[in-house]
């Protein structure tokens, strides 16, 4: 007998690969938009992008920043650090948001572990942290679409992992118990540590030890001989190293 009833599963970095897609994206923007030949180094380039569009996602889910703010500020103080001013940031952004749309790389086994885990009855949704102009796309483009019965943008709800509204939600719209539903993300602040407060089981995809979890909890995980850790009483979590190893715990 099955311990849960309802999957909830974030997006990106957990089953899209975001790391690979974005990068694509950004070569895809830059090359369209005629600015490629501009820079010297689109890796270092990528890098200083990638460092700025982190904090500025960090101040925009403390709402310390607008939407228009992060989508703006993250190209033009990018292209700042090579000199380079006085683009049209918004239609860059625009752009590189629809390319992101397209691109389709999935962590290994993804399509055959939703597919393995639907044929065992499982309600499943997405949780994600996100634009509602890209996520829908996102998951239709990469055929994902139809594993999910509902999809729980940040941005159409308003409010974002880890806040506990979202959770709510999300349980209220699907009739979803919490002690027979699982989170289940990449990100330990977002994903675990907000489903965690809320009282909900998880479980972390660690991706070969690349997603970054607290070193005590690390160090407690490799001394415990249990399948699962009680961080919180009556709740759950586990660790996966690959998506495939959700079917041994569900």
């Amino acid at each position: 007998m099955r311990n849960y009833d309802h999957l909830f599963i974030d997006l990106d970095n957990t089953l899209w690969d975001f790391t690979v897609n974005s990068r694509m994206a950004m070569m895809h923007t830059l090359e369209h938009k005629g600015i490629m030949a501009k820079l010297e180094s689109f890796d270092y380039f990528f890098e200083i992008y990638e460092q700025i569009n982190k904090s500025l996602w960090s101040d925009y889910h403390s709402k310390k920043i607008t939407k228009q703010a992060l989508t703006v500020d993250r190209f033009s103080k990018s292209f700042q650090q090579f000199g380079i001013t006085g683009l049209n940031w918004q239609e860059i952004n625009s752009s590189y948001l629809e390319f992101m749309a397209l691109e389709t790389a999935l962590f290994p086994e993804t399509r055959e572990t939703l597919t393995a885990l639907q044929a065992k009855g499982y309600q499943m949704h997405i949780i994600t942290n996100g634009f509602s102009e890209v996520q829908r796309k996102k998951l239709f483009n990469c055929g994902l679409s139809s594993f999910f019965t509902k999809v729980f943008i940040s941005e159409e709800i308003q409010s974002n992992k880890p806040h506990r509204q979202i959770f709510e939600h999300a349980l209220k719209s699907t009739n979803a118990k919490k002690n027979r539903s699982v989170m289940i993300g990449d990100n330990w602040e977002t994903d675990i540590e907000g489903a965690l407060k809320h009282g909900m089981d998880q479980i972390m995809f660690l991706n070969h030890d690349q997603n970054a979890i607290p070193l005590v909890i690390d160090s407690i995980r490799l001394a415990s001989d249990c399948h699962y850790l009680q961080l919180k009483h009556l709740v759950k979590t586990y660790f996966v190293q690959n998506i495939a190893d959700l079917i041994g715990i569900l």
